[in-house]
Order: structure tokens, then sequence, then C-alpha cells
């Protein structure tokens, strides 16, 4: 081989100088739409005020940006995959920019609306392009659960920096600045990651796209998504919210069938279908249900029971936070490559749950330092330590042109279980509510007493749905001591002829 070759083939294998860097941008797209799914929550009642948005509208301010997101996932993983990941994680980015700029200027309630609908449809460009890039990005074993390390402690505490932001641009500002505060998160992103990531050659998928899979796919997730969004407002035997539920099975199930038929599907079966991979997917949606309702109950109790401002609403999630950055980085990264992951995912579960159990025993006088402190971190820490393998097992042996669409199944578990999360916990909560007045109202005589007992009602609902919360959780890690089984993963870096092999690798999401 001439030495011209060798050095060609030297600097083939070796991993991309700018790699670090890349990740800064990256991580910095993700927190950009972590923040978005719950900045907005603060502010959505100064911008229904403004607005004019009626009641029964609310909640299709986070409606149309889940149902947009989530319906749109996989469709977006897999033009990741054909038309280049770089590209498809840049113009997301654009798109993310634009669709906020649109909505922080909205004059009426179609333009708030709209804007959401766009900016779930870009996040669903970005999210599993920017999973796919970190995983073909980094291919030493260590490097990569550092990376991934970072990125998970992102995608867990984004929100909760969300509800610090959100709490003080709304407080200080207006809320039309939760959404111009994208703009420049996504134009620095988006220079930076056009000047400094270089794709590997070779990962990318060139068969043509599945037009039946995305039809019936999106049509089926957002059916499942917006049944569990309306079984929240509307009950759960309300006729459309079945018919909803009939439909996205019926799609999904033909999807499945569409998809085993076809020479090039939308998502090949053989993503899912593997013993750990499956493991990852269920365990992760089942993690993301429990933590979905408890931020909402929460807030909620933190500002109506307590009596906080948003800014400080959003301070008092700050141990979850550094529990999250503390169980991703510091045990599930360092600890990544020594033990198997279900000794991680397990475990970490049962630490979260441990967490959610102490927060069943709130009350209207809990301490924050006694109760909800020692609750959060622990929550934090066990999230934080289960999400980083689960993350990084998530596209674990899956060839390098199906990386994207693996990436956006992640996303998709996360998703649909956050929709489900919020409606089922939520639905829970208002029920045991509900029945604690009927039982209690009765016996108030004057005005405080009976405002006494609606809080203490409140305080039941919430309490009650984080028992289901617990179970939810203690189920999450059943599931990830018995699906997964994948060793440590093997130590040696990769280079020369394995560097194809080695883009079957982890990925992360939110």
């Amino acid at each position: 081989m001439s030495e011209t070759a060798q050095a060609v083939a030297a600097k083939a294998s070796a991993p991309d100088s700018n790699r670090w860097k890349a990740l800064t941008f990256i991580a910095l797209a993700q927190l950009m739409v972590v923040l978005d799914a719950t900045i907005v929550n603060i502010a959505l009642p100064s911008a229904q005020q403004d607005l004019g948005i009626s009641d029964g509208n609310r909640q299709w301010v986070i409606t149309a940006y889940a149902l947009a997101f989530g319906g749109l996932l996989l469709f977006g993983g897999r033009i990741a995959d054909i038309w280049g990941r770089k590209n498809t994680f840049v113009t997301g980015l654009i798109g993310f920019a634009a669709a906020s700029a649109l909505g922080g200027a909205a004059t009426n309630e179609a333009m708030l609306l709209g804007s959401r609908a766009l900016q779930g449809a870009f996040g669903a460009l970005l999210a599993p392009a920017a999973l796919s890039l970190l995983a073909v990005m980094f291919t030493d074993a260590k490097e990569r659960a550092k990376a991934f390390g970072i990125y998970g402690a992102i995608a867990g505490g984004g929100g909760a920096v969300g509800l610090i932001l959100g709490g003080f641009l709304t407080e200080y500002l207006n809320w039309r600045w939760t959404f111009f505060v994208n703009i420049p998160f996504a134009i620095v992103a988006a220079l930076g990651a056009y000047f400094v990531i270089r794709e590997p050659s070779g990962s990318r998928n060139r068969s043509p796209l599945d037009i039946p899979g995305v039809v019936l796919s999106t049509l089926g997730l957002v059916s499942l998504v917006y049944g569990f969004t309306r079984a929240e407002s509307e009950g759960w035997s309300d006729s459309l919210t079945i018919g909803l539920f009939v439909a996205s099975a019926v799609l999904l199930a033909t999807f499945v069938f569409v998809e085993s038929k076809v020479k090039a599907p939308l998502l090949p079966l053989r993503v899912i279908t593997e013993r750990n991979r499956a493991g990852v997917y269920l365990s992760l949606g089942l993690a993301i249900i429990s933590m979905f309702g408890l931020f909402l109950f929460l807030t909620y109790y933190l500002q109506i029971v307590k009596g906080y401002t948003p800014v400080k609403t959003g301070f008092a999630f700050l141990p979850m936070i550094a529990g999250m950055i503390t169980g991703s980085t510091q045990i599930g990264a360092r600890l990544m490559t020594r033990v198997p992951a279900r000794l991680l995912m397990g475990p970490g579960f049962l630490v979260a749950a441990l967490g959610m159990l102490l927060l069943t025993q709130m009350e209207i006088g809990s301490s924050y330092a006694a109760l909800l402190l020692p609750a959060m971190l622990l929550l934090g820490l066990g999230m934080g330590t289960a999400f980083m393998p689960a993350m990084s097992l998530a596209t674990l042996g899956v060839e390098p042109r199906d990386s994207g669409v693996a990436s956006a199944m992640v996303n998709t578990s996360q998703q649909v279980g956050g929709a489900i999360g919020t409606a089922l916990l939520n639905t829970i909560a208002a029920s045991a509510t509900t029945s604690y007045l009927a039982d209690h109202i009765g016996n108030a005589t004057s005005r405080s007493q009976q405002q006494l007992v609606q809080l203490e009602a409140m305080v039941e609902g919430y309490t009650s749905a984080i028992w289901f919360a617990v179970g939810i959780l203690v189920a999450a890690s059943a599931i990830a001591f018995t699906f997964i089984t994948a060793g440590a993963p093997d130590m040696s870096s990769v280079s020369g002829e394995g560097a194809e092999e080695e883009l079957k690798v982890p990925v992360v999401a939110h």
C-alpha cells in the first residue's frame, strides 16, 4: 500500500477530531427541544388571557406540539437516514427557529396553534437526526459513555430547566419570550452543526421512502396520542375517545403488517423485535409515563397548595436536575462500560420508585426540605442512572442505515409515554379528588374550612396518582431485569475495517 493510501486509511479510521465540538451543538439543540416541552406550560395562562383562547381550546397549545412531534417522529428518523443526518438536523433547527418566531409574534389563537404544530414537526426532524449523529461520531466505548452521559443529563434535566426559565420569562418579561428564546439556541446550534459536523460516509440509506408506512404510522400515532389527550379532558367513555383508540389499533396493526411485506420498510421490524431494544423501548416508555404525571402534580402542588411563584417553583425542581446530572454523568457513564445495562437500569428505576414512594406521603403542610428535597434527589439519581444505559442500548446492533429510525423509536416511546402519563395519572388524580370532596365537604361549615377541604382533596388526588406511578416504575424495573440481557459493551475501540461495524452504536433520546 502506498504511503498516501495508508494516510487516507488512517484518517478514515480515526475518530472525528471535531466530535466534542459537535456534541456541544447537538446537546444545545436537544436542550432547546426539551425546554420547549415544559417552558410553554408556565406561560400558558398568560398567553391564553392575551389571545382570548377558551378553556376548552387551551390544551391544544400543548397537544398540537405533541401530536405533530409524536406523529412524525418515525418519518423524521427515516428522512435522516435517507437524506443525511447533518442536512436533516440543520433543516430541523432552522424550521424550529422560524416556527418559534411565528409563535412569539402570534396575534390570534390559530397563529399560536399553527406555530406549535410546526415546532413539533421540525422537532420530529431534528431529534432523531441529533441522536443518530452522536451514534456515528463517537466510536470509542469510554468516550461514547461520556458523551451519552452529558446528553442524557440534558435530556433528563432540561424539562426542569424549562420550568425555571419559563417562570423567569413569564414573570419578568412576557409569555412571548418563551417562544423567542428558542431562536438564538437554534441559530447557534445550526451554524455550529453546519461548520463542525462531518458525517461519516457510507452510512446513508439509499432505499426509496415507504409512503404507505409513513401515512399509517403518522395517522396511527396521532390517533393514539390524541386519544389519551382527549381521555384526560372528555373522559375515557367518550365515544370519540374510544373511536380514536380503535382507529389507532387498526392503523398500527395495518402498519406492522405492511412493514413485514414491503421491500424498504419505514420501520424495519428487526429494529423493534430484538429483545434488548424491545426492553429499552418498553421500560423507558413506562418510566416516562410516571415522570410526566409527576412534573404536572408537583408544579400544581407547589404553586396552588404551597403558594410558590413560577420562578420559585422552577428552582424547587433543582434537586431533581442535580440528581439526574449526577446519575447520568457520574454513575451511569462510569459504570456503563463495566456492568451489564440491566444492573444499572433495574436498580435505577427502583431508586426512582423509592423517591416516588416518599411523595405518596405528601400533605398540605409537608416540609420541602424534609420530604420533597430527598424525594426529588432520589428520583433524579434513579432516572439519570437508568436513562444513561437505556439510551445507549437503544440502537446497539442496529445497522447504520437504520440508526435514524431506531433513534426515532426511543423518542416515540417517550412521546407516547408522556401523553399516556399525563392523561392516565390526571384521570386517577381527578377521580380521587372528587370522591374525597364528596365525603368531606359536607362537614366544612365556614368558607375557610371549605377551602382547606378543597386543598386536602387536591393533595389526596396527587398522592393517589403517585401510588400508581410507583407501581409503573417497579414494572419498568422488572422489564429491565428480565428483557435486557446485553452485557457490558466491548471496551476496544474499532478502527479500519471495523469502523463500519462500529456505526451500530447506542443513541440517546428525549
